[in-house]
């Protein structure tokens, strides 16, 4: 049995090696806009969405890993009943950090994981960041200072580098805000006998 993780996240990929995990990297090939249309229409959570997302995610890689252990996860941002995705550009993300500027949103990493095909462990942790108020001066050098690495992040930010400049208060775990909750992770893998208790 391996373990595979079914995201390219540099991110993801990072906070499981540095936990001393052996896995494997194997992205799903799951169409999330797809997924998450009729969601949205029936009114689904943001928690809903980015745990189905996670388990799709999931099950896509593990069907074809027979016996396998794949990780999948997801994470949205909600802010006044808005879902923010990952900006298309940087007037995008200029666009998104000027609404969030002075306000407090959530992100909501799920982690789930299956075996041939079907999930055997599903987890959701959120996080309430609140961000300090911020000038479209202060946005534009933020912008040209992070680079177009910001664009792979929900809400336009990255909280492991410069983006920390961005908040005044943090409310939650730190792997939840970086897209994968590492501690209930290491539980369950504990408890499947994957990693030594």
């Amino acid at each position: 049995m391996t373990l595979v993780l079914a995201s390219g996240s540099r991110i993801r990929g990072d906070l499981m090696r540095n936990a001393g995990l052996d896995f494997e990297v194997c992205p799903s090939d799951v169409d999330e806009r797809a997924v998450e249309a009729p969601l949205l229409k029936s009114g689904a959570t943001p928690e809903d969405l980015a745990l189905i997302l996670a388990e799709a995610k999931a099950n896509d890689v593990s069907e074809r890993r027979a016996g396998d252990l794949v990780i999948g996860a997801d994470q949205v941002l909600a802010f006044n009943e808005q879902r923010f995705t990952k900006p298309d550009d940087m007037e995008a993300a200029r666009r998104q950090l000027l609404s969030l500027s002075g306000k407090t949103h959530e992100l909501i990493s799920s982690v789930v994981i299956s075996r041939d095909g079907a999930a055997i462990w599903r987890h959701s942790s959120i996080a309430r960041l609140t961000m300090r108020d911020l000038s479209p001066a202060f946005i534009g050098h933020y912008l040209a200072n992070a680079g177009d690495d910001i664009l792979s992040s929900v809400g336009g930010y990255q909280l492991e580098s410069l983006g920390v400049q961005l908040f005044k208060r943090i409310d939650g775990d730190y792997f939840t805000i970086l897209g994968l909750p590492m501690l209930p992770l290491l539980d369950q893998l504990r408890a499947l006998q994957v990693i030594e208790s």
